[in-house]
């Protein structure tokens, strides 16, 4: 595939790259370049930029505020703005629940909850996963029962990704038991500041709160917060899960990621040595460079379809090689830092052994980001499962 974007298409890549190291500080362009923890305030600072410019919501229609860029365009922008060290906002509002309010919600729940999304005013969560239902999300347990005009939901969510900056949660419940687990599930719109929602956060091996579970005992929900109709939620569910995974590929991330790996590799020891003198170092560098091609590529493909935004099962290919790319990118970067890259291990908080090639200000965040990682290959639906997906949809196995 002979690929090159047009005269258009250019002049919009050097908009955004213009924009981008107009509008990105110094501070939080350091943050992210060095893999340092970000909080909402700090994703915020640059959600108000792009909602002031008007990029905050690419797949949006216009009719809602948002670009209705096109598939090239998303990529354009998701590659410039964070190759360039822009954080990742949260994708649950903007990404997720929003097209599916767009795509399936009432016109009450279009105004009520669409303008404060793209505003940022009012944060998201995920609520799908419990503890016996990940992977088999149609046994999902958590309960909402129709009484007198509310629901009342009992149950929990478990690996809830940033509910505890969350104003509301887009919640998979079980309003019946009745024909397939499929039939009878439905997804409500959960204030997470009403009586009875409780929120635990779980330490991660990283030493992060960054996930967390979520309680539900008898917690009153409107009936207008029903996203389209009662136990025909399954369908919703695997539409904002095809979104999810699409928007996991992060080329321009996964761009930045290798620079910041040559910038370790190059650092030289008190003897003069450096990683780049590395065959078996330099090996592994150049085969992730060409994944990272190729998954590059993969993405322009489906980008340049003549059916714009239907990845269908490209999604699964997607998301299963962007995670394994992702994930080994982790285990380089720590082989780059060298033993600084240990913060947990006591040789590490002493400084104290011969010729450490990276500082430990520069590497400590690199352990941590590896553990984070791991979770890339399970969330979104895990990668066994995408196989699955792939070999009957696609082989027709």
């Amino acid at each position: 595939m002979d690929f090159q974007f047009t005269e258009s298409e250019n002049s919009f890549r050097n908009e955004v790259r213009d924009f981008t190291k107009k509008n990105l500080s110094t501070e939080l362009k350091n943050k992210s370049l060095h893999y340092q923890t970000m909080y909402k305030d700090d994703v915020m600072s640059w959600h108000k930029s792009l909602f002031d410019k008007g990029w905050i919501a690419p797949s949006w229609p216009k009719s809602f505020g948002g670009c209705e860029w096109n598939p090239l365009q998303k990529y354009i922008f998701d590659y410039e703005t964070s190759f360039l060290g822009a954080p990742r906002l949260s994708p649950f509002g903007l990404t997720m629940i929003g097209p599916v309010i767009i795509n399936f919600g009432s016109d009450f729940q279009k105004n009520r909850f669409l303008p404060k999304i793209l505003s940022g005013e009012e944060w998201w969560c995920q609520g799908y996963s419990e503890p016996g239902s990940g992977s088999d999300l149609a046994s999902l347990k958590t309960k909402a029962e129709l009484k007198n005009g509310k629901y009342i939901v009992n149950g929990q969510k478990t690996w809830t990704s940033y509910a505890h900056w969350a104003d509301y949660i887009f919640c998979l419940v079980r309003t019946s038991n009745e024909n397939r687990p499929q039939d009878g599930i439905s997804m409500l719109l959960i204030d997470m500041k009403a009586e009875g929602v409780e929120v635990r956060s779980i330490n991660t091996m990283g030493n992060e709160d960054e996930v967390n579970e979520v309680w539900f005992n008898n917690v009153e929900v409107p009936v207008e917060n029903l996203v389209g109709e009662e136990g025909k939620a399954w369908s919703i569910a695997k539409f904002l899960l095809s979104n999810e995974r699409t928007s996991i590929a992060a080329v321009g991330a996964a761009r930045k990621d290798l620079e910041y790996i040559k910038h370790l590799s190059l650092q030289k020891d008190s003897n003069g040595y450096s990683l780049s003198n590395d065959d078996i170092f330099n090996n592994k560098f150049i085969q992730l460079s060409i994944e990272i091609d190729a998954l590059e590529w993969t993405v322009l493909r489906i980008a340049s379809d003549t059916v714009p935004d239907k990845a269908g099962d490209e999604s699964s290919i997607i998301k299963i090689r962007a995670t394994e790319i992702q994930q080994r990118l982790t285990e380089l970067m720590l082989e780059a830092g060298g033993m600084n890259a240990m913060p947990y291990l006591p040789l590490s908080w002493s400084g104290n052994w011969v010729g450490p090639r990276v500082s430990p200000e520069i590497t400590s965040p690199l352990t941590s980001r590896y553990l984070n990682y791991r979770k890339v290959s399970i969330y979104g639906g895990t990668n066994e499962i995408q196989k699955n997906i792939i070999a009957k949809q696609v082989l027709k196995i």
